[in-house]
């Protein structure tokens, strides 16, 4: 049997096999060992992605949130102060009317008292012209001297009434 090349081939090659099965087994337990540390690496850094994405996310709803109260407080200060602005127009627009209305009512009243003014001295030219061709028709000296008179005795009266 030992003189046999058949045990002798056999008999190195599974030698070889040990051998270089060892180290093939050592160099793919190395390789897949590495593999392995590089996926847990990848996990451990892909939990700490999704555990940073994770806060990103409840800081941006809560920044959301912040947001969307502070519109809403926009949103009931805009509205106080349209309705302050609403009623400050009104109230002013009734003002300006009242104003208008008032200034309206002095020149109607003030045409009026021009209209009376212009009638009475209208009135009272007429009458002084009608009295002054009534007087000179039918007075002579005499008369017009005795009406100047009375006139003249009737002033005092006349100053105590007015």
């Amino acid at each position: 049997m030992f003189a046999d090349p058949k045990f002798w081939v056999a008999a190195s090659f599974v030698i070889f096999v040990l051998l270089f099965g060892k180290l093939g087994w050592t160099k793919i337990t190395e390789m897949l060992d590495a593999r392995a540390a590089r996926i847990r690496d990848e996990i451990e850094e892909a939990a700490r992605l999704r555990a940073e994405a994770e806060a990103m996310l409840r800081q941006a709803e809560a920044e959301r949130a912040a947001a969307l109260a502070e519109a809403a407080q926009m949103i009931e200060r805009a509205k106080a102060e349209a309705e302050r602005l609403a009623a400050a127009a009104a109230a002013e627009a009734e003002a300006a009317a009242k104003r208008r209305e008032r200034m309206a009512m002095d020149r109607i009243a003030a045409a009026e008292a021009s209209a009376i003014t212009e009638v009475r001295h209208a009135a009272a030219e007429i009458a002084t012209a009608a009295v002054r061709e009534i007087v000179a028709a039918r007075h002579d000296a005499k008369a017009d001297g005795a009406m100047v008179d009375q006139a003249i005795a009737s002033l005092p009266t006349a100053f105590r009434a007015a």
